[in-house]
């Protein structure tokens, strides 16, 4: 049988780009290429497209070429460009992994679906929904799912910092992992916080701070046919907890830890499991997302946010959370390819 092509995009013109490259390392070591023939896109930090030979050191050069994902569906794939000249590569799938902006809020599915080239993960309407976090509460408030007190500030407003209980937490509303976000204590410390954010995102969060534990959860699937992984636990030294902000990610975070599978009772692991999937379908969500949860000590979870491109580096939690449930990072490819060609995982 001839392999699947399929078009790899890594890298991105945001924050996230080091993340996304360490991504697609990771997948290069786990994608089956005897069922797999990959052509990796990659995109430099200043936007440019790359046709290169895989994710590793020097990548952007060493023989890459120009390269775009054509929206035109009699292509069907990319356009490869050379001295003048291009080249037609038609692709069955396309598997992006690209975190954060322009690659996690729809903005990359809706070059896909363009292009009319099946894609992995959520789609234009669900990546947008969950890359906006105040979206995201109401959507799921309105489930029934509790949520964050929160309120949001636009770029013109200014909040008032004694209107407030601390401590609060303030996030960029439409940015990944955790750039730009504060926890503020006291009322004038709030000003900074809120500019720090701003750096990311006009769109500002100012949201309570719920006690309770950090409890991760990995979904894979679409509709009805979910599969959940182990759960995980934040647990922390000091401060709060910070994804992909660490220097050296890989020798581990300086103020936490993941216990996988989650020191939880074994009704609180089926509540945030089965909470858990309820978002996902609410907000419309296919192919695959970490679901992160808090848990309270009343035994009661609250939504704390959704990624719907997680990480999948050797350090991050969606795959350590699958492989703790039996399903090894290459296996969770071949799921998520079939989803994108069938709707199935199987």
């Amino acid at each position: 049988m001839d392999r699947v092509k399929i078009g790899i995009i890594f890298g991105g013109a945001t924050e996230e780009h080091p993340v996304s490259v360490k991504s697609a390392r990771e997948v290069a070591k786990h994608l089956d290429t005897g069922k797999y023939e990959p052509f990796w896109i990659g995109i430099t930090k200043s936007g440019e497209w790359r046709l290169c030979d895989g994710p590793d050191e020097g990548w952007e050069t060493g023989g890459s070429r120009p390269v775009v994902l054509s929206p035109d569906r009699g292509v069907h794939g990319l356009l490869v460009l050379e001295q003048g000249r291009y080249e037609t590569i038609r692709l069955d799938v396309v598997l992006p992994l690209l975190h954060g902006r322009l690659g996690e809020d729809g903005a990359m599915q809706g070059l896909a679906e363009l292009a009319g080239v099946p894609y992995v993960g959520c789609d234009v309407p669900s990546s947008a929904l969950c890359m906006d976090k105040s979206l995201t509460y109401l959507v799921t408030a309105s489930a029934g799912i509790a949520t964050p007190v929160f309120r949001t500030v636009a770029a013109d407003e200014t909040v008032d910092p004694g209107g407030l209980t601390y401590p609060v937490f303030v996030k960029p509303a439409r940015s990944g992992s955790s750039f730009g976000v504060g926890k503020v204590s006291r009322a004038e410390e709030l000003p900074g916080a809120v500019e720090a954010a701003r750096q990311y995102d006009s769109k500002v969060l100012v949201e309570e701070a719920v006690a309770g534990r950090e409890i991760g959860c990995s979904v894979l699937g679409n509709d009805e046919d979910l599969l959940v992984g182990e759960l995980d636990r934040v647990a922390l030294s000091h401060g709060f907890f910070k994804i992909h902000q660490e220097s050296d990610p890989e020798s581990g975070s300086e103020n936490s830890t993941f216990i996988v599978p989650a020191d939880i009772p074994a009704e609180s692991r089926a509540l945030v499991q089965e909470t858990a999937k309820a978002i996902y379908r609410a907000l419309g969500c296919r192919g695959l997302a970490r679901v992160d949860l808090f848990l309270k000590d009343d035994g009661t979870v609250v939504l704390n946010e959704v990624n719907t491109l997680p990480g999948l580096t050797s350090y991050s939690r969606y795959p350590r959370m699958m492989a703790a449930a039996g399903l090894p990072l290459g296996e969770v490819l071949d799921r998520l390819v079939s989803l994108a060609l069938t709707g199935k995982s199987q």
